[in-house]
């Protein structure tokens, strides 16, 4: 089974895009690290390879967990399977 995306704690709310070619309608398989778990999502939107995936629903404002820390808060409703990156996410710090 291919992984296409990794996801490192059970409290994550993005994964992280390890292969070429993701497309929008494609269903992905993850691998939940704590746990030793697989996950599947579709996605919603063409992903390039490190970008982000959304594994739930989040909302605007809502803090972005990734690796078990804050990366910052959305700027827009986020769906599960969405594209999760600078367009949609910003920093707290600024």
């Amino acid at each position: 089974m291919k992984t296409h995306f990794l996801v490192h704690n059970k409290a994550d709310k993005v994964g992280v895009v390890v292969v070429e070619g993701i497309s929008a309608g494609e269903t992905l398989t993850g691998w939940l690290m704590e746990g030793d778990e697989t996950i599947e999502i579709k996605a919603n939107h063409d992903i390039p390879i490190g970008h982000k995936i959304a594994l739930a629903d989040i909302g605007n404002e809502d803090t972005i967990i990734e690796y078990e820390h804050d990366i910052g808060r959305a700027v827009a409703d986020i769906a599960k399977g969405d594209h999760v990156h600078v367009h949609n996410i910003k920093t707290k710090r600024w």
